[in-house]
């Protein structure tokens, strides 16, 4: 089977009724994947979680939490579309999700709330969420309509979680069962989203994390004693995982120097929501192996 080629990652702002979003219109259109970065325009929630808090973890009502998700699936066309949301450990587990029974979605979802930063999605009906105030929202998209949502915290981006769901997808859809011949060659056809996240110059570290930054992805990556880019070391990684450079995107947005449109734990002295990454594909996934 041919796949056909993406067009080139281009994140883009919309306007959903009350939310604001960044997302790819073209890769919709073409794979079926919706990417949608949120803001925190919007939803229901009270300071100091003003907006469209999308997490349960930081101390809002619970309720509002509930009705800001539902109200993003509303205003993206799939109210009631079943929504994997995992207990984010800073770390690197990554949870497949293979099929959308009732049956495989409550296993994903105890798995889930043990604890992952990333779900790989071979099926269409689930939609993936991953929450986030500084750290890099990862999203990699194929042409098949599978796709991975990953939380990259500067922990995550050390132990490369963004290139470990590259090569977990591409596994997915490579040899006899999937539409690659190899997963070298599905690694490069996929786009890659990075979403608003704490950017180098707001981003002050230790200097072991500058140094571990610097051996494992290059001075580059750390360009003085006291900060990382987390995009770059991201960008490097993700080349070596048989991603194409031309295929990153990044949305360019700092969530520290934007507390008013993004959350940022670092802005708001540790107190407050988080945006979200999500992901869902509506159609059918084009062999991929369950």
């Amino acid at each position: 089977m041919k796949v056909s080629q993406l067009p080139l990652p281009r994140l883009e702002a919309r306007q959903l009724g009350p939310l604001h979003i960044l997302t790819d219109d073209a890769l919709a259109r073409t794979s079926g994947v919706r990417v949608a970065f949120t803001g925190r325009a919007g939803g229901v929630s009270e300071a100091p979680y003003a907006g469209l808090n999308l997490a349960t973890h930081v101390g809002d009502d619970p309720a509002a939490v509930m009705r800001n998700r539902a109200l993003l699936l509303e205003e993206l066309g799939v109210p009631g579309l079943p929504l994997i949301v995992p207990n984010q450990v800073h770390g690197d587990e990554l949870v497949c999700v293979p099929r959308a029974d009732a049956a495989t979605l409550a296993d994903v979802r105890e798995k889930a709330a043990r604890g992952a930063d990333g779900l790989v999605v071979t099926t269409s009906g689930v939609a993936a969420l991953l929450c986030f105030a500084d750290c890099v929202p990862v999203v990699i998209a194929s042409p098949t309509g599978a796709f991975a949502v990953v939380h990259a915290g500067w922990r995550g981006v050390a132990a490369s979680i963004a290139p470990k769901a590259v090569r977990a997808l591409a596994a997915r859809e490579s040899g006899a069962e999937g539409p690659f011949g190899t997963p070298e060659e599905a690694a490069a056809a996929y786009n890659v989203y990075l979403g608003p996240h704490i950017h180098v110059e707001c981003f002050e570290t230790g200097e072991d994390v500058r140094v571990l930054f610097a051996e494992k992805m290059g001075e580059e990556c750390a360009p003085d004693a006291r900060h990382v880019s987390l995009a770059r070391a991201l960008a490097v990684d993700l080349v070596r995982a048989g991603a194409d450079a031309a295929r990153i995107a990044d949305a360019g947005v700092c969530t520290a120097c934007c507390p008013d449109e993004f959350y940022s734990y670092r802005a708001e002295g540790g107190m407050c929501g988080r945006h979200g990454a999500l992901a869902f594909f509506a159609g059918a996934i084009k062999q991929v192996r369950s």
